[in-house]
């Protein structure tokens, strides 16, 4: 494709406006879609250049339009992602792209028979402080990794339509998936709903992989502190990133076990440096909808965006399965 792929967008509220000036900024923002009047009017006065439509269907019918960018209620996901796959359009579609594993092998493997691109919204994973632990950890820096914990935590914003699992636990799921590389082979969860019958504010998740690393996810938005930090312990060095700082979103530490003393068997630890390698502050969104771009005028190669959403909706809804189990 020689000219920049055009989008449309579909959902105005919380986070489509974040997408729409980075698709904008990029010469990308072809039409806008809401069900919501003002939020149209709103959104053609910003961007006079694009279309605006009330109806999904009749934008899907826009010849210029590339792709679909899918940024409304989690709960109308899959399906808009759905038809705008057999409209022949590449779609981006907000985290999570479905709630069910069986949908969200319909929408990869649609994706594949048509080769168009699938990408779920997966935000952290272009983080460039991601990306450096990422670094890290293949170049072998940190050792074995052991395990990795996140915590994601706050007070609010209290939701009625998704659980903590499924609105909180979906960002540190695709960041855990990502450094391990490999999928878990035994989940569970335990939470409670405190506020919204059925609907879990405090969730607790443990995960355990093929190789024998573990995880654990702390999510929850009935908090007194503010976390967004994940851990990652290896037999070398131990690495956390911690999206509230400044500054410092990475820091790695010259600590781990040594040997075993020869008088009373304990282990020994080794301390060493504590450093913070600098880190772009370069905004992740933007990475994110570049990349996105970047596949659509190239093609969807391996499906590796799909493929990976769908590794990370499976673990979800396994999740899930043994969080309704407790509650019942």
């Amino acid at each position: 494709m020689s000219r920049t792929p055009r989008v449309g967008l579909v959902g105005l509220g919380y986070w489509g406006p974040n997408l729409a000036r980075n698709f904008d900024d990029l010469d990308a923002l072809g039409a806008v879609c809401d069900l919501d009047p003002a939020l149209r009017e709103r959104f053609a006065s910003r961007y006079p250049h694009a279309k605006v439509y009330n109806d999904f269907d009749a934008m899907l019918s826009e010849a210029e339009l590339d792709a679909i960018v899918v940024a409304t209620p989690v709960a109308t996901h899959y399906e808009l992602a759905r038809r705008a796959l057999a409209a022949g359009k590449h779609v981006f579609v907000e985290k999570p792209p479905a709630m069910r594993a069986s949908e969200m092998e319909e929408l990869v493997a649609l994706a594949e028979q048509q080769d168009l691109v699938l990408m779920p919204g997966h935000l952290l994973l272009y983080h460039p402080g991601i990306q450096r632990v990422k670094q890290l950890i293949d170049a072998g820096e940190i050792g074995e990794v052991y395990c990795i914990y996140g915590n994601r935590q706050n007070l609010g914003v209290i939701r009625k339509d998704e659980n903590a699992l499924w609105s909180l636990g979906v960002h540190d799921l695709s960041v855990i998936l990502y450094l391990l590389d490999e999928e878990p082979d035994e989940v569970w969860a335990h939470g409670n709903a405190f506020l919204n019958p059925g609907v879990e504010d405090v969730v607790f998740c443990y995960l355990r992989f093929p190789s024998g690393k573990i995880a654990h996810m702390h999510l929850s938005w009935l908090d007194p502190h503010k976390m967004r930090k994940i851990t990652v312990v290896g037999n070398e060095k131990m690495v956390v990133f911690d999206d509230m700082e400044l500054e410092r979103k990475v820091t790695i530490y010259e600590k781990g076990p040594w040997q075993p003393a020869e008088t009373y068997g304990e282990w020994r630890t080794r301390t060493g440096d504590i450093s913070s390698p600098r880190i772009p502050n370069d905004e992740p969104l933007r990475l994110e909808c570049t990349h996105f771009l970047q596949l659509v005028a190239s093609g969807p190669e391996d499906h590796k965006e799909a493929r990976d959403g769908l590794a990370v909706v499976r673990a979800l809804d396994a999740l899930q399965r043994t969080l309704e189990g407790v509650r019942a």
